[in-house]
């Protein structure tokens, strides 16, 4: 089987070779992401693999039929970048990979806390330049601090866990979960908001998500609360997000996903003009720290992502059912 591989960066290569030496697929790495235009560089092959920032849209899709390509594997959770109506009435396969490493971007979660709260990458930058000022790095404790965490798979379970461990209180808000460990605490989205020291968001983008983070839960929040999002950028109003920051409403922001995120990450844009004045306005913040999303990026993160993808693969080649399906069809 040959397969379509978009938006390939270095680290893909390297870990889908590795795991393939025991499928022994035609692997076709390509640079540029999967759209409308772009699919006509899968031809001959018999699936594509696509990332956060390709578009699987209707266009698209019905392109790749046209190809005779039906299986459309991820490889990565969300899957809100394909169009699952146009997929379902094409009778695609569509695959992903539900969860790889969640403790890689749990912790990731935990570093952005960390580096604005105790302010590390500004000490970093200070001793480099001689400067040993202990000025304006002062921090806070977590120990004893609310945490609100937005979605409770294994992602924000093991945020949860994590977070526990330094001694927080730790209130969730998931409509789904009903069972969850003892030290967390289920509750709505109002009360997590009034209550919460800190927010970190691990729920996945859809019609009921996007913007629920905006200009009236804000309202409803502590004044200089943090706000982490490590899940996807648009579940966050990015205009909302910046009024807050100047109102002091939101006193940290921590993002590793960005609404507008498929023009700008996963590029080197060093010598280039960034168009993007949303991007450019939080970068001006002192108190915003931004990642290009990087909370997957561990060895074990990309070795189970590789190792699971390639499995969804042969479930479609050998014609077995499989849990990681996300339309109801290939179930």
């Amino acid at each position: 089987m040959k397969i379509a591989f978009f938006s390939t960066q270095s680290y893909d290569k390297k870990f889908f070779d590795e795991v393939n030496v025991h499928y022994g697929y035609e692997l076709l790495y390509l640079e540029a992401s999967l759209n409308a235009t772009t699919y006509i560089l899968a031809e001959g092959c018999d699936a594509v693999c696509i990332f956060v920032n390709d578009k699987a849209d209707a266009e698209t899709l019905r392109n790749l039929a046209k190809l005779g390509i039906h299986n459309i594997v991820l490889r990565c959770a969300g899957f809100n970048q394909v169009d699952l109506d146009e997929a379902s009435r094409l009778n695609m396969k569509v695959l992903r990979v539900p969860a790889y490493s969640p403790e890689s971007v749990a912790e990731h979660a935990v570093a952005m806390i960390l580096t604005l709260n105790r302010k590390t990458h500004k000490a970093y930058n200070r001793i480099r330049e001689g400067n040993f000022s202990l000025e304006r790095l002062t921090g806070f404790n977590l120990y004893g601090k609310t945490i609100g965490i937005i979605g409770l798979g294994k992602i924000g379970l093991a945020f949860g866990k994590i977070m526990e461990g330094f001694g927080c209180k730790v209130i969730a808000f998931d409509p789904y979960e009903k069972n969850v460990p003892s030290h967390i605490r289920l509750t709505d989205t109002d009360t997590l908001f009034q209550e919460s020291d800190i927010i970190s968001i691990h729920c996945p983008l859809t019609p009921q998500t996007r913007h629920l983070l905006n200009k009236e839960s804000f309202a409803k929040m502590k004044d200089g609360v943090m706000l982490i999002n490590t899940s996807r950028g648009a579940v966050v109003c990015t205009a909302d997000a910046i009024d807050a920051l100047k109102s002091g409403k939101l006193g940290y922001l921590g993002i590793d996903v960005y609404e507008q995120e498929e023009k700008l990450f996963f590029r080197d844009l060093s010598e280039s003009v960034i168009a993007d004045d949303q991007i450019l306005r939080l970068m001006s913040f002192p108190n915003v720290l931004i990642t290009a999303h990087q909370a997957f990026l561990t060895i074990e993160a990309l070795t189970e992502i590789a190792e699971t993808t390639l499995s969804n693969i042969k479930s479609i080649e050998e014609g077995k059912s499989s849990a990681n399906s996300v339309l109801p069809v290939n179930s």
